[in-house]
């Protein structure tokens, strides 16, 4: 598969994740049926952009793309997500740590560059 048939297949399965969860709504399959169906959309979309991350790594080092391999539903279901940061250095004003006060700042302080919150 190449880059743009993984995003079609993640597009599908979007639509598909969709579709189910109008079709519960309006009652045409039951909570058990949508679980099941929605669980296997769900694995199927996470190794979809596990494959996409890799070839495009792949790809960034000088890789061959190709080299890529669709990795087991379990595998890629139990990765640990990160957490997004709240909000991003830019510097000017450095709140990217807000949980540790004492850390220095390289925006204007007070009229001082350097230590302070």
């Amino acid at each position: 598969m190449n880059d743009k048939e993984i995003l079609a297949r993640i597009s599908g399965l979007i639509e598909t994740e969709h579709e189910l969860r109008g079709q519960l709504a309006a009652g045409a399959l039951t909570s058990d049926e949508e679980h099941q169906r929605l669980r296997s959309a769900e694995e199927a979309l996470d190794q979809c952009w596990d494959l996409l991350r890799q070839r495009r790594a792949k790809r960034e080092f000088g890789a061959n793309p190709d080299d890529a391999a669709v990795r087991p539903a379990a595998e890629v279901e139990g990765y640990r997500q990160l957490p997004v940061p709240r909000q991003r250095c830019h510097f000017s004003q450095c709140r990217c740590f807000p949980e540790n006060p004492g850390r220095a700042c390289l925006g204007r302080v007070s009229g001082t560059r350097g230590a302070g919150s």
